[in-house]
C-alpha cells in the first residue's frame, strides 16, 4: 500500500490530546512556510489541521481499477434481483456500463448523475426488498463509487 497520504484518505490522528485516536477524512493538503506538510482533516461537521507525522493511514481511498471492479461486481449482483420491475431489470445493468465506461473521463457532472440515478433505482428496489444477500456485496461497492466521485473528482 502506498503510505503518502492523499485527500480523500481515511486517517487515524495520533497526536495527544482532543482529538487523539480519531479516524477522519482527508480534506485537503497543503505545506507551511517550512515546507512541513499539512493535512487537513474532516471530523464530523468539522475541519482541523494536523501535521502528517501526526497521522497514520488507515483506508486509502478507491482508485480508478476499484471503482470499476465495483460496478462490474454490482452488474453481477443486479442480475440476481428477483422483483426488478422488467424496464429497470434491462435498463440497470445498461446504466451501469454506461457509468463503467464514463469513469475514465474523470467528468464529475456526467459520473454524479450517472449515479444518482443507479443509487436511486437501488435505493427504491431496496425498499421493496431488503432480505436478501446480495445487497450485502451492492451496498459496499455503493460506497467505494460514491467515496471516489466524491474524492477524486
Amino acid at each position: 500500500m502506498n503510505d503518502r497520504i492523499e485527500k480523500g484518505d481515511i486517517v487515524l490522528i495520533n497526536k495527544s490530546g482532543k482529538y487523539h485516536k480519531q479516524v477522519g477524512e482527508v480534506s485537503e493538503i497543503d505545506y507551511n512556510i517550512f515546507l512541513v506538510k499539512i493535512v487537513l482533516v474532516k471530523l464530523g461537521n468539522q475541519e482541523e489541521n494536523f501535521e502528517e507525522k501526526d497521522l497514520q493511514l488507515q483506508t486509502k481511498k478507491p482508485n480508478l481499477q476499484e471503482v470499476i471492479a465495483s460496478i462490474d461486481k454490482i452488474i453481477e449482483q443486479v442480475e440476481q434481483i428477483t422483483n426488478l420491475p422488467i424496464t429497470e431489470k434491462v435498463e440497470l445493468p445498461n446504466r451501469l456500463k454506461y457509468l463503467k465506461l464514463d469513469i475514465p473521463k474523470l467528468d464529475k457532472q456526467l459520473i454524479e448523475k450517472k449515479f444518482y440515478s443507479i443509487d436511486k433505482i437501488l435505493s427504491a428496489t431496496r425498499e421493496a426488498d431488503s432480505s436478501p444477500s446480495f445487497w450485502q456485496e451492492i451496498d459496499p461497492n455503493l460506497e467505494k463509487i460514491s467515496w471516489w466521485i466524491r474524492t477524486s473528482l
